[in-house]
C-alpha cells in the first residue's frame, strides 16, 4: 500500500460511498473499485461489504482504515518537517480558521505575512470553530483560530475580543426590537447561543424573523437594504460605515464579546515559518495561555 491508497481507503471511509469518493479524489468509480478490488486480493480479506443502503467497513477494513490514517498523518508531518527545516523564510503552514475570520480577515492577514515571507505556502482548511478544533485535535493543521470560549490543553494566545451588535439602515431603539423584523442567519452553535442568550435576558418574547440567510454576508447587504435587523459580530460590518450599529451590553451594561485565539502545540512550533507566522499574529508580545479551564468550543 503507498500513499494513493491510503486516500482512497480513508475517503471511501469518510464518504461511505464510492461514487462520493471518487469525485472527491478527481478519478472515476471504476478505478477505485479495481483498487480496491486489488488491494481485498493483496490482504487476502474483504475490507468492505457492499449492500443496497451503500457500504460498510468488515473489523479488518476498519483496521486498515486506521492503519491509513496513521500512514498519512505521519507522512505529512515528514512532509512538514522537510519543508520546514530546508530554509528558515520557506515552508508549508496548515492552517485552521474560523469560517467569519476566514471571510473578514484572513486574506488582509496572508496578504501581508506573504508579502514579508514569500516562499512561505499555506494549506487553509475554514469552519466552524469546532470544526478547527477537531482538525487539530487529529493533527490535520498546525495552528488554529478559533472564536469563542474554547478548551485547548497546549498553547493558545488571544488575539483580541470582539463585540456583538445591533445593525439596521436607520437607527432603531433597542426596546421596539421584538416588533421589528429581524433577518437571521446560519452561524455556529456557540454564537447562537450567545445572542439567544443575550435576547431572553432583555425580552419576554421571541423576536420577529422574516428571513433566514444562509451566510452573514448577504444578512449584511439585506440590512443595508432595510428589509430588517440583524445581531452580528462586529467584524463583519466594518466596513459598512452606513448601517447604524448598536454595541450589545450585559445587565452590568459590559459588552456583550467573544475571544479569537490562535492555538497550537508546542512541537509545531519549532519550526520557523510556523513560528514566523505565530509571531506575526500576535505582534511576538500577546499574552499566552496553556492548560486553560474555558468552557467548551464554540
Amino acid at each position: 500500500m503507498d500513499e494513493k491508497d491510503w486516500l482512497i481507503i480513508t475517503t471511501i471511509y469518510e464518504e461511505k460511498n464510492i461514487t462520493k469518493a471518487a469525485n472527491k479524489l478527481f478519478t472515476s468509480q471504476p478505478a477505485i473499485t479495481y483498487r480496491l478490488n486489488q488491494l481485498e486480493e493483496e490482504v487476502g480479506v474483504r475490507l468492505i461489504w457492499r449492500h443496497k443502503k451503500g457500504i460498510k467497513f468488515t473489523p479488518q477494513g476498519e483496521y486498515v482504515v486506521q492503519y491509513a490514517k496513521e500512514m498519512l498523518m505521519k507522512l505529512q508531518q515528514t512532509k512538514d518537517y522537510l519543508l520546514n527545516t530546508s530554509d528558515e523564510f520557506a515552508g508549508m503552514i496548515r492552517l485552521g480558521v474560523s469560517s467569519n475570520y476566514a471571510r473578514f480577515v484572513l486574506p488582509d492577514v496572508l496578504k501581508e505575512f506573504s508579502e514579508k515571507y514569500s516562499n512561505v505556502q499555506f494549506k487553509v482548511f475554514t469552519g466552524w470553530s469546532y470544526e478547527v478544533l477537531k482538525e487539530m485535535e487529529q493533527d490535520n493543521i498546525v495552528l488554529g483560530i478559533v472564536r469563542g470560549d474554547i478548551y485547548w490543553q497546549s498553547n493558545k494566545v488571544l488575539l483580541n475580543r470582539e463585540n456583538l451588535c445591533v445593525i439596521s439602515k436607520d437607527p432603531i431603539d433597542l426596546p421596539n426590537l421584538p416588533k421589528e423584523p429581524r433577518i437571521v442567519f446560519n452561524t455556529d452553535p456557540k454564537l447562537q447561543q450567545m445572542m439567544d442568550s443575550w435576547w431572553y435576558s432583555n425580552y419576554s418574547q421571541p423576536p420577529s424573523i422574516n428571513m433566514e440567510i444562509d451566510n452573514i454576508e448577504t444578512c449584511t447587504k439585506l440590512v443595508s437594504r432595510g428589509l430588517g435587523y440583524a445581531i452580528v459580530p462586529e467584524l463583519a460590518v466594518t466596513d459598512m460605515p452606513e448601517l447604524h450599529k448598536v454595541t450589545l451590553r450585559d445587565q452590568n451594561g459590559q459588552p456583550f464579546d467573544r475571544p479569537t485565539w490562535l492555538i497550537y502545540k508546542e512541537t509545531d512550533a519549532l519550526y520557523p515559518a510556523v513560528q514566523h507566522f505565530i509571531d506575526f499574529l500576535t505582534g511576538s508580545s500577546a499574552p499566552e495561555e496553556k492548560d486553560s479551564a474555558d468552557g467548551p468550543t464554540e
